[in-house]
This record gives structure tokens, sequence and C-alpha cells, in this order.
């Protein structure tokens, strides 16, 4: 069935409060100038309760009443941003669109399609121009909603977007006792000249698989070290899946071009690795990335991968973040890396993982979630890891080129992981 959404009310939310003038000027830190303009989509997908006794147009009314009072709290994402500098707190508003889609519920999220995800997106991701935050309401038949909000990288990171969504909502809930988001990035990154710094890049295919739990854990089996005798080091699931992603789509990809540098680039939070740390609601772009260069010699070594990504995520400490505060060096490196990119030496491909992330707890007052998705996404060669609606399972969000996706689909030893049985759906492994 072909999923239609149909657009049937816009409007712009403004903050219910005016921003005071002292906080009309909203530095951008160094890590937001650096970041790129894209939206980041996060769509909570929930069922129809009919307990709750609220119709479509009653939910539409209370979620436009909590952004807006929640939109007090995260003020700049009403403003608008100037020459990659400050955001304009003068409170514009953010887009709100509200749709309806031709289908139940159930249609979108059991064999979920990255694309067709998009359709619930108030518009383009690459359409950030100034805006800082849009958001979609979209309605099924079944009396199910999404809600999708989207924020531009250019202001904040992952974490930022699950503390808005989460107080969005524990505003939607009447609750009170929420901590407030905190705005610290350009006082911790203060900002800089990043004249000539390019960071986007397009893709044009990407997949959904699952990794049962199962699965997930015969990896972690495979891939154990096993010098510390009867105490083997287990890797993560995250390191598991990473090391074993990377070494398929790096096997086919190295094929066609032997002569290319490969790397693994896996997403850091830095709140946690201050000194000392920051909370989680500390709001911003308060991340970085590991990047290790995995030997191509011989056959690819996922023990050795994974050593090499704890080794360079653990320099990711204390004193990183100092010397990143300083900021010239990291920005002169992270150009060197870009002019490697666009001259087509290096080939990376990035992970981000939002598992154990609160996706599934924001509750507007007719229940929690059923199911958090994404979209497809601006970035190739980016992989997106979330928990799967099964136990234990992790779904990984795979954009790549269109050639590269149907090469890697075919892979033996990665359809070594496809689970046979006609109960599966497709593209579970």
């Amino acid at each position: 069935m072909k999923v239609e959404v149909e657009v049937i009310h816009r409007d712009t939310i403004k903050p219910s409060s005016p921003t005071p003038p002292h906080l009309q000027h909203y530095k951008l830190s160094f890590l937001d100038q650096i970041n790129p303009v894209v939206f980041m989509p996060l769509i909570l997908f929930y069922p129809n309760n009919p307990d709750s006794h609220i119709d479509n147009e009653q939910k539409s009314t209370h979620l436009k009443n909590s952004l807006s009072e929640c939109l007090t709290k995260f003020y700049p994402l009403a403003g608008r941003v100037v020459n990659n500098n400050f955001v304009d707190c003068s409170d514009i508003g953010v887009p709100y669109v509200e749709a309806r889609a031709n289908c139940q519920l159930s249609d979108v999220i059991t064999n979920p399609i990255p694309k067709e995800f998009n359709k619930f997106l108030p518009c383009d991701l690459n359409d950030v121009r100034d805006l800082l935050a849009v958001v979609q309401i979209t309605f099924f038949e079944c009396g199910g909603v999404a809600v999708a909000a989207c924020l531009s990288h250019k202001i904040a990171d992952a974490m930022s977007s699950f503390t808005f969504i989460n107080g969005w909502a524990t505003t939607a809930h009447g609750e009170t006792d929420v901590p407030l988001p905190q705005f610290k990035g350009a006082e911790f990154f203060p900002p800089m000249d990043t004249t000539g710094f390019i960071g986007n890049e397009g893709i044009f295919k990407d997949n959904i698989v699952v990794f049962s739990a199962s699965k997930i854990e015969a990896l972690q089996e495979k891939f154990s070290d096993n010098t510390f005798g009867e105490f083997p080091r287990r890797p993560s699931r995250i390191e598991a899946l990473s090391a074993f992603i990377w070494a398929r789509m790096t096997s086919i990809k190295a094929q066609e071009e032997p002569n290319k540098i490969y790397a693994l680039v896996h997403a850091v939070n830095l709140r946690p690795r201050t000194d000392p740390p920051l909370p989680d609601h500390v709001f911003g772009n308060f991340s970085r990335f590991a990047m290790v260069f995995p030997s191509l010699d011989g056959e690819i070594n996922c023990q050795a991968i994974i050593s090499q990504m704890k080794s360079e995520i653990k320099k990711i400490n204390g004193d990183y973040v100092n010397k990143l505060r300083v900021g010239a060096s990291h920005l002169s490196s992270i150009k060197d890396t870009a002019e490697k990119f666009t001259k087509g030496e290096l080939i990376s491909f990035n992970f981000t993982s939002m598992c154990r992330f609160p996706l599934c707890v924001a509750d507007f007052g007719w229940g929690k979630p059923m199911r958090a998705g994404s979209a497809s996404l601006t970035f190739k060669n980016f992989i997106v890891f979330m928990d799967a609606p099964t136990e234990g399972g992790i779904e990984a969000w795979v954009n790549l080129e269109k050639e590269d996706m149907e090469t890697f689909e075919m892979d033996k030893e990665f359809l070594g992981f496809v689970s046979t049985s006609p109960d599966e759906k497709k593209n579970r492994f």
C-alpha cells in the first residue's frame, strides 16, 4: 500500500512568554558552527488510546499550546540563525504542520521503510535555511498519531533532541519538576572563524536491518578477545555490530577502490567525559567523533577493529575536551579530513548509537509511543543504531549509495546472519 500524507494545516508556534532582551542574542559554539546545516528527525508513533477520550482537534490544540509553553524554556529554537555566528531569539516561532495519512498506523510501523517515514516530516531535511526546529503532527485513519520533531544540527545533537521532545511531552503532561535546559555551548566551546568549512554529503539509498538479540550475542562471542584465558573480553553490542558492518561494507568497497583510505567513525557524547561531567540536559552540540583506520592487509580482523575503537574512544576524556575548547588545532584537523573527502582519497563509514537513549518515554497525555523512528537521512555511509521493538534486538538504519547498498545486500557473509524463519519479516537480521 502506498502511504499518502496530506497537509491540512500550517501554523507558526511562538513561545507563550516573550524571551527577555538579555537572552535574545544566543551565540553558537565552535561545535555548533562546524556541524552541517541539516535537520535531525525524530518521529514518535502513538496508537489510538480509546480511554483518553481526546479527539484529533483536541490533541492538536493540546500539542500547540504545550509546544508554545515549552518554547519559553527552549527559546533559541523559536529564533533564526544569523551568519553561522548566533541565533536571533526574537520569538519568530517554530513552523508547525498538521497532516493526515490515508492508512492505519500499523501499515507504517510493522515493516518500516525509511523513505516512507520522510512523509511524516514537515520539510526536506536539507531545507533548513535559518530555521532551528520544525514540527509535524500526522493523524492516521485508526486514530493513531505521529509526532515528528526536526531540530537543526546547527544547534543540537541527538541528546539535545531527546531533551527537547521529552521536555515538550512533560510540559504537555502538566509536570513541573523538569530540569531546565542549560545553554552552555558557547561558554564551553567559544565560537571561531570557520570560513571555508563545508560538511554536507548526499545519499541515494537506505534500508533498515534488524539484528536479533541472539545474532548480536553470536557476534559478541565471535569477536571476544580470548587472550585473557578464562576471562575473555567481550565487546559491547554496538562494538560488535559496528565492527561487523564496517568489515563487510569495506571488504566490498575496497575490491572496487583498493587505493582509498578507509575509516571507521563513531559519534561520542562528550557530556559524561568532561571534568566534571555535564548533565544530559546541557543543550547544544556536545559530541565529537572517534576515528580509526583499520588495516586492510589480509582478512579484516574485527577484534583488532574493536580494540582500536576502544582505544580511540578512551582518548576522548577531560583532557581531550580541554584541548577541544581551544579549538584551533581541532578545526585544522577537520579541514584536513574534509579536504581528503573532497579529493576522494578518504572513504568513511560513520556510526552513531541511539540505543538506551530515552526514545519511547514521551507521553503527551495519551500514553507512551509504541515506536520511535528516524527517516531517510542526508549523509551517505551513515549507520544509526536504535533499539528494536523486540527484546534485546537492534535496528541498523543504513544509508549508502545505491550501488553500494545493492552489493551490500547480496554479501554472503552478511546474509549469514539473516533469519530464514517464515515468521520473520523482510530485512530482519
